[in-house]
């Protein structure tokens, strides 16, 4: 089951016990500053810090309540804001999280050998990140 707003998120009722959350563009990015700084940020730290992004700064409120209600964020508390407080951020789910969760997006699932396999393909992958994926396969 996917509830419909133009964005199909939450759990997915195949008994896989997956969840499936769409985000988009502007989204990505967002959670993309929330992951690389790995902290709880405020509304104008999102806007201040030095990122690419794409959507207009007074889209930031309608972004962030869409993000928290798909639960790829949450409310981490309160931060001095100047002379007011202000809401922090943070990510409800990892950003490996995130990707695992886009595998539920379709009803034909791929074998794990050949998701891998064509992550590998896809990927330049470090010997090292190589070895570590074989020692959790055993």
């Amino acid at each position: 089951m996917y509830f419909d707003d133009r964005s199909p998120t939450v759990a997915d009722g195949s008994g896989r016990g997956g969840f499936f959350v769409y985000l988009t563009k502007n989204e990505l990015e967002i959670m993309d500053v929330l992951w690389e700084q790995g902290r709880p940020l405020s509304r104008g730290e999102l806007l201040s810090l030095p990122t690419e992004k794409t959507w207009m700064d007074s889209s930031i409120h309608i972004l962030l309540n869409s993000l928290l209600r798909k639960g790829a964020i949450r409310e981490a508390g309160y931060a001095k804001c100047g002379k007011t407080s202000g809401r922090v951020y943070e990510a409800a789910l990892t950003c490996s999280e995130y990707h695992v969760s886009t595998l539920d997006a379709t009803r034909v699932q791929p074998s794990l050998p050949e998701l891998l396999s064509a992550y590998l393909r896809a990927r330049s992958i470090p010997e090292e990140d190589r070895a570590q994926a074989v020692e959790l396969l055993k």
